[in-house]
């Protein structure tokens, strides 16, 4: 007898240990289901409780709206205010979710900068939820001294029509992504075509990946020329793509794809090796002039980026400053402390740095100190009426002026007609670019064209050409093909 109340004494504290262990992990387990931050329920924890509440919903005919918000720019107020900050923002972020929900509501922080909000609000309150968030969410959280704003893409799926929990909240998540194609900071229902629009974007994002390997991206160059002597100072390199399929794909198409799923390095790195490399072959057969690559903001704002850059340069025995990184005034003046630095990091490096499509920002005088660049380049829109337009010949001498305080040198681009040249040159414009000069063409179009302009130079040859290359010795035409 004592025996057996001993052994079930033993089974007894057994199950009471286990059941204590089960529920400590039990408990820790829970705990990760929130996000250590702030505190919002995790993605699968979300799905979990947002599946039992839409059972519920359906069982007495209800109706409710998922918000799916993403925080554009979120990643530079890491690169420019630090983590610490960032957290903050993240923080008050959820605090201004919960209270716009109010007890009912399911909030969940579905990745690092994006966040759900589940609300059981008829369709006809659909559009002043969203409006709330937007306007809660968009203002300024300060933080000691620094106020941190950033602008919202906000997802909105409905229920019962757009499914069940998972797809609910995949169909929200593609809305919010629609907005952000467009450029954030607004709003988007769903709607099937934007499902569309996803599975073609998934699949060029996919297709993009194999593009290096299966050969299928190329450099274009187009010349850059003295503006009073017309002989060619530099080539701009320009990224195109030959889908198998679709033909030539333009950049402002992929190039934003890209970005948006980590292809961006794996192609600047390309970029910038085949222009290094084409830059270096130019020097050995005499053609000296400056080799330009466009660098996205993304990269900009990656460290790796200029690492890798120098390593190419000295990978191909490249000077330098016969190097020229070009970004647009509206990235660089976005954010213009990250830019900033990079921009002075490049300097000491030697490499020559040039704000493009300038004109079509927000830029100052004073901005512009801030970012120690060596050139301007004249927005073409502005070229297009310059011969024309006195609004378009105010604001070029202005961005000529402004250059000429900064010690900055002027480019034009986009000139086509012999007028807007004349223009140009008169108000004192340092290099002009365009198809009255020459198209983009391929590197061995670019050695031709030197080959032809070093004899039509030297008297050997017939016809006119517009262009000559600096301190470029005569290539045999025989040579260049090789």
């Amino acid at each position: 007898m004592w025996v057996l109340l001993g052994v079930l004494l033993g089974v007894a504290l057994t199950l009471i240990l286990l059941m204590a262990v089960q529920g400590r992990f039990g408990r820790l387990g829970r705990r990760r289901q929130r996000d250590r931050l702030t505190s919002l329920l995790l993605s699968r924890r979300f799905e979990d409780e947002f599946a039992l509440v839409l059972e519920a919903l359906q069982r007495r005919d209800g109706r409710g709206s998922l918000l799916y918000i993403g925080l554009d720019g979120f990643r530079l107020v890491n690169d420019e205010h630090g983590k610490e900050l960032g957290d903050h923002l993240l923080v008050r972020t959820a605090e201004r979710l919960r209270q716009i929900g109010g007890k009912k509501a399911l909030v969940g922080r579905l990745a690092g900068d994006e966040f759900a909000l589940w609300s059981e609000v008829p369709p006809s309150q659909t559009d002043a939820l969203v409006r709330q968030v937007l306007d809660s969410l968009g203002q300024a959280v300060v933080i000691g001294t620094t106020p941190l704003r950033v602008g919202l893409s906000v997802g909105v799926a409905m229920a019962p029509e757009h499914g069940g929990s998972i797809r609910l909240i995949r169909r929200a998540q593609t809305a919010m992504r629609s907005v952000k194609r467009l450029g954030g900071n607004g709003h988007a229902f769903f709607d099937a075509v934007q499902e569309e629009e996803l599975r073609e974007e998934l699949t060029l994002a996919r297709e993009l990946r194999e593009s290096i390997k299966n050969k299928e991206l190329e450099l274009v160059y187009q010349p850059k020329l003295n503006a009073g002597t017309l002989q060619v100072t530099a080539v701009e390199a320009l990224l195109r793509w030959r889908h198998p399929t679709l033909g030539m794909v333009s950049p402002s198409r992929f190039i934003p794809i890209a970005e948006r799923y980590g292809v961006i390095d794996a192609i600047g790195d390309w970029v910038a090796d085949t222009a290094l490399a084409q830059a270096a072959r130019w020097r050995e057969m005499g053609l000296r002039m400056r080799v330009a690559i466009n660098v996205s903001g993304y990269q900009m704002r990656s460290d790796d980026f200029i690492v890798r850059l120098e390593k190419g340069l000295r990978k191909h025995g490249l000077r330098p400053e016969r190097f020229t990184v070009e970004i647009t005034e509206s990235v660089a003046m976005e954010h213009a402390t990250v830019t900033g630095r990079a921009f002075k990091r490049l300097g000491a490096l030697g490499v020559h740095v040039s704000i493009d499509d300038f004109g079509t920002g927000y830029s100052s005088l004073g901005s512009l100190r801030l970012l120690p660049a060596q050139e301007l380049k004249i927005d073409s829109s502005f070229v297009a009426d310059v011969a024309t337009s006195v609004e378009a010949q105010a604001i070029v001498r202005a961005v000529i002026e402004m250059a000429r305080v900064l010690q900055l040198k002027v480019v034009a681009e986009g000139v086509e007609t012999p007028a807007q040249r004349d223009q140009l040159v008169a108000m004192g414009c340092d290099e002009l670019q365009g198809y009255l000069f020459a198209k983009p063409m391929s590197a061995f179009a670019i050695e031709v064209l030197a080959s032809d302009a070093g004899r039509a130079a030297s008297g050997h040859a017939e016809g006119f050409r517009p262009s000559i290359f600096v301190e470029t010795a005569a290539v045999p035409l025989d040579a260049a093909r090789h």
